[in-house]
């Protein structure tokens, strides 16, 4: 009997999985409307399945369709109150309909969304993404409503007592945030010490842009480089090169790099390394050279609306 039963079973459980597996991949290809007719069939063929409705939920999550997530992730919570997870969904997902309507509606879902991810983080004192979510909460409500640096930084605290780098990375934020670059510089910079990733970097790169500091942006992309090896990193220096006018010949030497080690796994499209070559000749004043540049970006893209308007600037050089 046993026997038969697992003989019964187990085809039942394989195809769950293998749903399960098909559209997570379909998340990873971004192809989520697809995603969501599978999903959404499968939740109907098993309406009390927890991990169909989380499915669903995150399908409609992915594509911004945010009143239908909240509804899925709001079964979730209503059947399994004590999972941490879900109350972080459900919160996450009320926050983002909170941005989109206008600020009355936005104020009446605000007291749920710090419901959900307090009761998220007393439920799990090791759930990282909702105490990030606190974070960013706490940091840009205003303080009439129930923002608060102070708390902000307690959950950056909570954070680096589970891993330093995203509680320097929080830290970080939440300084950039509030208007102080040197104290943002600090913690970004220790967050590359402890953990080096390309998000560190990147972090600190954009404070060095934002903050007008270039050349230390350039720095901070180098050490990206020799750390990570990746070609994408050549096209960011060329970009901080010819948006500021500085180190033209580094600039134009990394986007040429980047053009013949291009791949789609780059993420930034051949045409725009173009256009950066044609603002770099541009800077020297070069217009023929500035020209081949720019229209071998429109040759690829006709419709590229920067590339057009920096054709009009270096036709009037």
């Amino acid at each position: 009997m046993k026997k038969f039963l697992i003989f019964l079973f187990f085809p039942m459980f394989g195809f769950s999985q293998s749903i399960v597996i098909e559209i997570n991949q379909l998340f990873e290809q971004k192809r989520f409307i697809k995603a969501e007719e599978i999903a959404s069939d499968y939740a109907k063929q098993n309406p009390n399945n927890l991990k169909a409705i989380e499915l669903l939920g995150d399908a409609y999550g992915h594509q911004k369709k945010w009143d239908e997530a909240i509804e899925q992730y709001k079964k979730l919570v209503d059947t399994d109150d004590d999972n941490a997870n879900y109350h972080y969904k459900y919160g996450g997902a009320l926050g983002m309909k909170a941005l989109e309507v206008n600020k009355f509606k936005a104020l009446g879902i605000i007291g749920d969304v710090k419901e959900a991810f307090l009761t998220a983080a007393e439920l799990d004192p090791k759930h990282i993404d909702t105490r990030w979510a606190l974070v960013e909460l706490y940091i840009q409500l205003p303080g009439i409503i129930g923002g608060s640096k102070k708390k902000s930084l307690k959950y950056a605290d909570e954070l680096e007592n589970l891993s330093k780098v995203d509680g320097y990375l929080a830290k970080g934020y939440i300084y950039e945030y509030d208007k102080e670059p040197k104290l943002a510089e600090i913690y970004y910079k220790k967050a590359i010490e402890v953990g080096g990733s390309l998000t560190c970097y990147d972090k600190l790169t954009k404070l060095y842009e934002s903050e007008k500091q270039p050349q230390k942006a350039i720095a901070t992309i180098e050490g990206a480089y020799e750390k990570h090896n990746k070609n994408h990193l050549n096209y960011q220096i060329g970009k901080v090169s010819s948006d500021y006018n500085i180190e033209l010949d580094k600039g134009e030497r990394c986007l040429k790099m980047y053009i013949e080690n291009h791949s789609a796994k780059d993420g930034v499209p051949i045409e725009w390394a173009y256009y950066r070559l044609a603002q770099i000749q541009k800077h020297r004043a070069n217009k023929q050279e500035a020209l081949k540049w720019i229209d071998k970006a429109l040759d690829i893209r006709s419709d590229f609306k920067q590339a057009k308007e920096e054709k009009e600037k270096i036709l009037s050089l």
